[in-house]
């Protein structure tokens, strides 16, 4: 597996170098992880030659795995330390999650397509990538047993904030969010929270996500 990996790298230092570095991606620790995930493990095998070009690709279920670029921009918003316990909403590919546990602690995700879960699940076997645990489920209701966390980020589009997920961070913790009420656009949101009921809330800039489907997002 190394080889292989290794056999990838150059193409993902041309990835970082050209795709992020060139449009303000700048957070060290954001740039490395992204220098070190296999994206061309989380893509299905027919769209192994576009793994590192500036585009989403299809995965199953009708869902995509983001341009690389959509990725590091979310994760540098997002603000990812080291010792952070960070969940993600939307596994998907896994692809992000992936990345943010080269960066942090430990990372929760929630995914409600049982394929794309059993996919993700194994792809992170396969890499050893051990502080990550998913679980099957509505993420816009987040995952209150786990909670608090000091980051959330939220890999799909909602309508609006899902009121279960600024709860269920600690003060000061920060979400990443796409938000839009047309189902194909949305602001990329940044919430802080400032106290228990208070949050500051921040608009990044324009993005397009596949939609968050749950009983406190789109339901159809």
């Amino acid at each position: 597996m190394n080889d292989e990996l290794n056999d990838y790298a150059d193409y993902r230092k041309i990835m970082v170098e050209e795709q992020l570095k060139t449009r303000r991606i700048n957070n060290k620790n954001v740039l490395k992880a992204m220098l070190e995930v296999p994206r061309h493990k989380f893509v299905p095998t027919k769209y192994l030659d576009y793994a590192y070009q500036d585009s989403a690709l299809p995965i199953e279920e009708g869902q995509t795995i983001s341009q690389p670029y959509i990725v590091a921009k979310m994760i540098q918003a997002l603000k990812p330390e080291e010792d952070d316990k960070i969940l993600e909403i939307g596994t998907g590919s896994g692809y992000a999650t992936a990345v943010l546990s080269r960066i942090s602690r430990q990372v929760y995700t929630i995914e409600r397509h049982e394929v794309l879960a059993a996919q993700a699940q194994a792809r992170y076997k396969e890499l050893d990538y051990e502080n990550i645990e998913i679980k099957i489920d509505d993420g816009t209701k987040g995952w209150q047993d786990k909670a608090p966390f000091d980051k959330i980020l939220v890999s799909a589009g909602a309508p609006a904030i899902p009121e279960p997920l600024p709860s269920q961070l600690k003060l000061g913790g920060l979400l990443v969010i796409p938000v839009g009420k047309e189902k194909q656009l949305q602001k990329l949101i940044r919430l802080t929270k400032s106290s228990k009921n208070n949050y500051k809330i921040e608009e990044l800039e324009s993005v397009r996500f596949v939609q968050l489907i749950g009983e406190k997002g789109w339901t159809h």
